[in-house]
């Protein structure tokens, strides 16, 4: 089994959850091959952000969903897909969490494997 974190970003938000207040959010996309397979993960988790330095995930708000599971191999072209489908799906997520996704307020640079 291979897994890969396709997109990875972490982005302003605010979400209360479990009683804290948390107002940074980490989104993934994560793909998964294995025996000729090919699953694609959006993820998201929200985080206290506390200042500048504390990207400490806490794993308690955290949801994801599987966009896309068939045979296959992972590609290019269909990365480029997945990631289309990222924002709708992560703000689908936070909303589900009573959280908001501040997408025009990233705390770091995207990072792509």
């Amino acid at each position: 089994m291979k897994v890969i974190d396709v997109y990875k970003q972490y982005f302003s938000g605010e979400c209360v959850y479990n009683g804290v207040e948390r107002k940074g959010v980490l989104v993934t996309l994560t793909a998964t091959s294995d025996s000729g397979n090919i699953m694609y993960e959006v993820g998201i988790s929200f985080f206290p952000h506390r200042d500048e330095e504390d990207y400490a995930i806490s794993y308690d708000a955290y949801a994801s969903k599987v966009i896309l599971n068939e045979s296959g191999r992972r590609s290019k072209k269909r990365d480029e897909q997945m990631l289309e489908q990222v924002k709708d799906v992560a703000s689908a997520l936070a909303e589900e969490l009573g959280g908001v996704i501040y997408w025009d307020k990233p705390l770091r640079d995207a990072v792509y494997g």
